[in-house]
């Protein structure tokens, strides 16, 4: 995948993509996704091949990761089908350590003679490799859990669903955001189905079958009087669930003071262009915002990018140790920060966690792709930096024994390496809603879905807009307004959070196209919140120029 591509899939405004999602694998037929190539004793007898082959040339360590990864993409426009691709990648990838020293090599050959071959390679560009390792490679133990599996808890299985409904789907929504007073309408499905088979000379053979979808739509209203048009983007989230979460359920609406419905478990794809076509007509007569301090109160749709970018990215440890400087620079969050254990990351309120376990969020595994069994750890607590995100082969420099858990290949054909797992902002303890937080504010600003963002190289010093802002005054929402953009840094930011609601407003937001690594790899990741409000934050006016 090249960068060009990654930096427009992961701008904001998908829906008007005119460019095709990064298919990773080759063309295949509706049918053939459903196809299963090979049952799990077939996978353990070829996985065996890698280990003993390893084992008899030397590796002191092996791991190797069978994997089937299937795309899905539907992309329309008003009342027209501009794309529909499937693709499957099928293939190898093994990874060992011979003289202290990590190699790796991969196939598309899933055969006994291909996967030795490939292995046999593995081997010997790590012995190559060893002549320039200054010390060995230092893994933290994992148990070995023998045969077992994990499977994401789907109720629907979105590559079964036929692809016609589906075109119904986006179809309907497009025509319910021109109904509704939309110029132009877009709308797309990505979904995602990884089959991994993970198996180790640690004794591990797991088997995972792992699925991801997220709709999401751009519609655009112009005022041909004025010139002027505006653009509102889906509030929908990507999610680790099946073709469930495009069926609406009463129960995961939820109405917010703005008068705009939010969505939790299940989405309403029609509804939601609705009201997209109605904000944006809105937008185009609204006023632009007045520059100055204000309080802001943030829903999790928006919230969880300001994660991502400020919390999850300078969290991990291999961008902490410089590994990342050359592609994506490095972070302000320091060693010698975490071990102080008394560096004020933000104020009491704040306590953020890291979690690939979590129901329905992208990243939610059972075993990372290092075999470690995956788990929850606290990343900050009580405002206090507590821990990084680290993996076998760096967590001895923290001073710790355990892997986190977060290693990640996008393909059998990547090497495996640290990846950001879920990080979420904990709901808080106390019954506290929107409306609630809404009220205690005299002058600020209400911040739903995501924007336009830029962050420093060390991830501290930031600005990040939005898709939709409304004014408060004295404990109102009092209407639209535009050209809103905030601006600070990340101590500074995280310290200003006053207030978060609790679980029951939690929802999260998800990235699926996260870069990372030479060469590049994306993973997906979510991140959950409450609605929080963040006092005395600065706005800037960015329709104004200087």
């Amino acid at each position: 995948m090249k960068r060009r591509d990654f930096v427009q899939l992961a701008g904001l405004g998908l829906g008007g993509l005119a460019i095709p999602f990064p298919m990773m694998g080759n063309p295949v037929s509706v049918e053939a996704v459903l196809e299963i190539p090979l049952t799990v004793s077939q996978k353990k007898q070829l996985a065996d091949v890698a280990l003993n082959t390893a084992k008899s040339a030397g590796a002191s360590y092996a791991d190797v990761r069978i994997g089937r990864y299937l795309n899905q993409f539907i992309n329309t426009r008003e009342t027209r089908v501009q794309g529909i691709q499937s693709s499957e990648s099928f293939g190898v990838g093994v990874r060992v350590i011979a003289k202290g020293t990590w190699g790796f090599a991969s196939t598309n050959e899933v055969s006994t003679d291909g996967i030795k071959k490939a292995t046999e390679r593995a081997i010997a560009i790590a012995k190559a490799n060893s002549k320039f390792q200054t010390e060995p490679v230092k893994l933290a133990p994992v148990q070995g859990y023998g045969e077992v599996s994990w499977n994401t808890p789907i109720q629907k299985n979105a590559f079964e669903v036929p692809v016609s409904e589906k075109v119904e789907l986006l179809l309907s929504t497009n025509a319910a955001a021109q109904k509704g007073g939309a110029n132009f309408a877009s709308s797309n499905l990505f979904q995602v189905n990884e089959q991994k088979y993970f198996a180790s000379t640690d004794g591990s053979y797991i088997d995972q079958d792992i699925h991801r979808i997220w709709p999401t739509f751009t519609v655009n209203v112009i005022d041909r009087a004025s010139g002027k048009f505006k653009s509102r983007d889906a509030m929908s989230a990507p999610m680790g669930m099946g073709y469930e979460y495009m069926i609406p359920k009463a129960e995961d609406k939820l109405l917010t003071p703005t008068g705009m419905v939010l969505y939790r478990n299940s989405y309403d794809m029609i509804e939601d262009a609705t009201t997209a076509a109605r904000q944006a007509k809105e937008m185009i007569s609204a006023k632009s915002v007045e520059p100055g301090k204000y309080d802001l109160v943030l829903e999790p749709n928006h919230l969880g990018l300001t994660i991502h970018e400020s919390v999850g990215h300078p969290l991990e440890l291999d961008r902490i140790l410089g590994y990342e400087a050359n592609y994506a620079g490095t972070s302000f969050a320091s060693i010698d920060k975490l071990k102080s254990g008394t560096f004020n990351y933000g104020s009491k309120q704040v306590n953020i966690f890291a979690d690939k376990t979590q129901p329905g969020s992208l990243g939610a595994v059972g075993y990372d792709d290092e075999g470690v069994k995956c788990k929850r750890w606290d990343l900050i607590k009580d405002g206090i930096l507590v821990n990084f995100q680290a993996i076998r082969d760096q967590v001895h420099m923290l001073g710790q024994n355990e892997s986190h858990g977060c290693a990640y290949s996008q393909s059998w054909s990547d090497v495996q390496f640290q990846r950001m797992p879920n990080v979420s902002l904990a709901p808080g303890k106390e019954p506290y809603s929107i409306d609630q937080m809404i009220k205690d504010v005299e002058k600020g600003i209400y911040i739903a879905g995501r924007g336009s963002y830029s962050i420093d190289q060390q991830r501290y010093n930031f600005q990040f807009g939005g898709t939709v802002f409304y004014e408060i005054k004295n404990g109102q929402v009092v209407g639209i307004i535009n050209d809103v953009a905030y601006q600070s840094n990340t101590q500074e930011f995280w310290n200003s959070c006053v207030k978060v609601c609790d679980e029951k407003d939690y929802r999260m937001f998800g990235s699926f196209f996260d870069g990372k690594g030479q060469p590049s790899q994306v993973s997906a990741v979510s991140h959950g919140s409450s609605t929080a409000r963040f006092n005395g934050v600065n706005v800037i006016n960015t329709g104004r120029t200087i």
